[in-house]
């Protein structure tokens, strides 16, 4: 999945650390290629993309999936279920793929090239098919998500989705229209020249998908203590029906940041991935994609990526005892959930904290949303009250 042609690039990558595999991808085709493809279209057949794939594709364009340059085909798919590595041994855990139906199948079957679009008709991309091949639904379960248990997101997006899959390599054409914060969707190209603008050579990425709470604060504060700077690198997908909308999340990192943070410090940037709540293969597969965005270190908190129960607390530190540091190329910090003790009168976690869980100030993220409807305070120990009024007013104007 590394060859290339006229319409792509990939480059060796400036910065803190080099892309994965060496070298950065960068799939959107010239303005040339691009009017090429444009005059086939209408002779080529397609397929539609929407959720999870649609945001994919724009991975892959920007090089945030480097070294992949397109869709996995066989060899590629089964060694990522399996081993946990692309069939070239490079350390690879979430297979990025492209499912189709049958009927899809028949459309492109003999096709060597197929347009890749959005529900609203836009043609985005240009599939080199290389391969289309039948795989078994449980069996990736199985292996990604240590479930069959459809009750779990991943597993049911699995059973709903066609029975073939197809791999090739992609030439970008556009991004699709109306993709929110525009501003903040920094490439890997970009978060690097940045980051090199700033002389940061040790960089901590954090991935979120929630508002930041003082467990969070604390835990890139720590990483700040010894690294040069923190990439704040939150998903801006829309999450599971009781997580709070993207664009109350990202009010609340600008809230936060412009506060508590010294500005030339951190970064703030969105990540177009959507969440898979694979827990462990995911931590390792977010620590892959921040090291393509130009991060040295990772921090990995308890039940990072987990969904319900599936996972157990720790398991997303000790799938990192697989790989070795040399594959992964980049530093996991592995972080304990941190906590509020009353007696300590600070933050800190049961590594450092010697009272009892009673003296510790803990809220789900069901009893915040709860607290803020209701109009009742989040203590300051728990959430910074300028967050927590960024959440409150948001769920205020959502209740009319």
């Amino acid at each position: 999945m590394t060859t290339r042609d006229e319409s792509t690039q990939s480059q060796e990558t400036p910065g803190a650390a080099p892309a994965h595999g060496g070298l950065l991808q960068q799939l959107m085709a010239s303005d040339d290629a691009a009017e090429h493809w444009h005059s086939k279209m209408p002779h080529l057949p397609s397929i539609t993309l929407s959720g999870q794939t649609l945001a994919d594709l724009e991975c892959l364009a920007v090089g945030a999936f480097s070294p992949l340059n397109g869709f996995l085909g066989r060899a590629d798919y089964e060694c990522v279920l399996k081993e946990m590595r692309l069939a070239s041994g490079l350390a690879w855990t979430l297979p990025v793929t492209l499912a189709i139906t049958d009927d899809e199948v028949e459309a492109i079957k003999g096709s060597d090239n197929v347009v890749l679009k959005t529900t609203a008709g836009e043609n985005l991309a240009i599939l080199h098919l290389e391969e289309i091949y039948p795989y078994d639904p449980k069996a990736q379960a199985r292996h990604v998500y240590r479930t069959e248990d459809t009750n779990h997101p991943g597993v049911a997006a699995l059973a709903a989705q066609g029975n073939h899959l197809v791999g090739g390599r992609v030439t970008v054409l556009a991004m699709p229209s109306g993709r929110p914060f525009e501003n903040f969707r920094l490439t890997p190209a970009q978060v690097r020249e940045e980051l090199q603008r700033r002389g940061w050579r040790t960089v901590c990425g954090f991935q979120t998908r929630q508002p930041i709470h003082r467990a969070h604060e604390y835990h890139t504060k720590v990483a700040l203590e010894t690294l040069d700077g923190l990439l704040l690198h939150p998903m801006v997908s829309e999450g599971k029906g009781e997580d709070f909308p993207a664009e109350v999340r990202m009010a609340s990192y600008q809230t936060l940041l412009s506060d508590f943070y010294p500005p030339d410090r951190v970064m703030l940037s969105a990540f177009p991935a959507t969440m898979r709540y694979a827990g462990p293969r995911e931590a390792v597969f977010h620590a892959i994609c921040r090291k393509n965005y130009g991060c040295t270190h990772f921090i990995v908190g308890r039940d990072h990526a987990g969904f319900a129960s599936y996972y157990g607390s720790f398991e997303a530190h000790e799938i990192f005892e697989e790989f070795t540091p040399e594959e992964l190329g980049i530093t996991p910090l592995l972080f304990d959930y941190a906590f509020w003790c009353s007696l300590c009168d600070q933050m800190t976690t049961v590594k450092t904290c010697p009272h009892s869980p009673e003296d510790r100030i803990v809220l789900s993220g069901t009893e915040v949303k709860r607290r803020l409807a209701l109009g009742e305070s989040i203590p300051k120990e728990f959430s910074r009250l300028p967050v927590a009024e960024v959440l409150r007013n948001a769920l205020l104007t959502e209740g009319g």
